[in-house]
């Protein structure tokens, strides 16, 4: 590999340590969770790290994803103004610490539902909510790659599946987690609400930043656009690319088939335009020197933070270079 994309995807991942490192040293005092109404018995709820979507119902309260521990107790609170059901279950989109942080709190709050003898015959069988993932999301949290923190293993998935999807009901509606592989991660889950036409993404689909590519995790840039049209698929619009399905983003603001979108188009276009430079020869530095990603800065690139514009196409460069088992 050359020796300064080495070093920039090196940066990426301390980058990312130090990230974990600042959200355990936050004011969590200072915030606050707010919950926005999707559809009637679907919630939006943001705080600090990934956003939360609620399902709530006659059996009981469904979540995704459960942020940073710290917040939990608030998170909790928050939810108890929305549905005094017990929680149930716990959709995990990926492994990242601000998406599954706060596992092990949220699901001591929860019971399982069980059925014929296993009540009583396990005396703690319904203890705890269920936390469902992809198994390789199970796995980066058992093993995460080097800069990443390994969860408790009361935080672990209780459910894992590992193939193109799950399939469950709950509160009146079917609910499909589908496995996006090799797009943030190799771990992906999508979660679709298909009575009240909504659609989870976690991190393969976010409104302010170009995507997080862990590369580490099996992310590619790739699988991030193959993600993008599989949601695309899923949205049915009200008129041309406006309403109808809404989308919940793994960060950011609750969205619509116009807005996954202009992410498609985005990604697809900078792809194509460093394959491009990399089919002429062009060396990391030099399209980066090259700015592939210059009309889109303004909306999606950062300078400074967790995840840069400059990591963000060293990135690509590596995925489009060397292709990962898996990807399109």
């Amino acid at each position: 590999m050359n020796t300064k994309l080495l070093q920039q995807l090196c940066l990426a991942m301390c980058v990312l340590a130090s990230s974990v490192i600042n959200a355990q040293q936050q004011d969590f005092d200072a915030v606050t969770i707010e919950a926005l109404q999707v559809r009637d018995n679907i919630y939006m709820l943001v705080g600090s790290g990934g956003n939360i979507t609620v399902q709530v119902g006659e059996d009981g309260v469904l979540m995704v994803d459960t942020q940073y521990a710290p917040l939990s107790e608030k998170i909790i609170a928050k939810i108890r103004e929305l549905s005094d059901g017990p929680l149930r279950y716990i959709i995990n989109t990926h492994h990242h610490g601000d998406h599954t942080g706060g596992n092990a709190n949220l699901r001591a709050t929860g019971s399982t539902v069980v059925g014929g003898n296993v009540g009583g015959d396990i005396t703690d069988a319904g203890a705890g909510a269920q936390i469902i993932a992809h198994e390789n999301a199970m796995l980066h949290m058992i093993a995460p790659p080097e800069g990443q923190e390994a969860a408790p293993s009361e935080a672990l998935p209780t459910l894992t599946y590992f193939n193109d999807k799950r399939d469950m009901w709950f509160n009146g509606e079917g609910i499909r987690v589908i496995h996006e592989p090799n797009a943030h991660t190799d771990g992906d889950s999508i979660v679709y609400f298909r009575q009240s036409d909504v659609i989870a993404t976690g991190d393969v689909y976010v409104t302010g930043l170009y995507p997080f590519i862990d590369i580490a995790s099996g992310g590619s840039i790739q699988g991030v656009i193959a993600a993008a049209n599989n949601i695309i698929d899923l949205i049915i619009p009200v008129y041309g690319q406006d309403g109808g399905t809404l989308v919940i983003p793994g960060h950011g603001r609750l969205s619509d088939m116009g807005d996954v979108i202009n992410w498609r188009e985005m990604l697809t276009i900078i792809r194509d335009r460093v394959q491009d430079m990399i089919d002429r020869g062009l060396t990391l530095e030099e399209v980066q020197a090259a700015r592939p990603t210059r009309d889109y800065d303004p909306r999606w690139g950062a300078d400074t933070g967790f995840w840069t514009t400059t990591a963000f196409v060293a990135a690509v460069y590596q995925n489009l270079s060397t292709p990962q088992e898996g990807s399109l």
